[in-house]
Parts: structure tokens; sequence; C-alpha cells
């Protein structure tokens, strides 16, 4: 076996590794957070009261 193939397997294992915290992340999230807190964007409220708008 050559330094490309052990290369390659470690590629695969580094994604499914990666596959497996954002799946951990997102059901810790969810169980976390409401969907109401989630789907929020106070940030945009805020900005869109605070925006001029000169014509």
């Amino acid at each position: 076996m050559d330094i490309w193939n052990i290369m390659e397997y470690a590629a695969w294992a580094l994604s499914a590794v990666f596959g497996l915290i954002i799946v951990a992340d997102w059901l810790k999230t969810d169980s976390t957070y409401s969907d109401d807190v989630l789907l929020s964007s106070q940030e945009g409220e805020l900005e869109a009261m605070t925006e001029e708008h000169k014509v």
C-alpha cells in the first residue's frame, strides 16, 4: 500500500469524523433551543428599525 492509499483512507476517516461531529452538534442544538429561537432574526429586526431610507 502506497502513501496515496493511506492518505485516501485518512481523508475518508476525517470526513466521517467531521460528519459525526456535525450530526451531534445538530442534535444538541435542536434539543437545546426551540424553533422560535432558531428561526428568529432579532438582529435583522433591530437593523430594520434603525435604518433610514432617504428618497
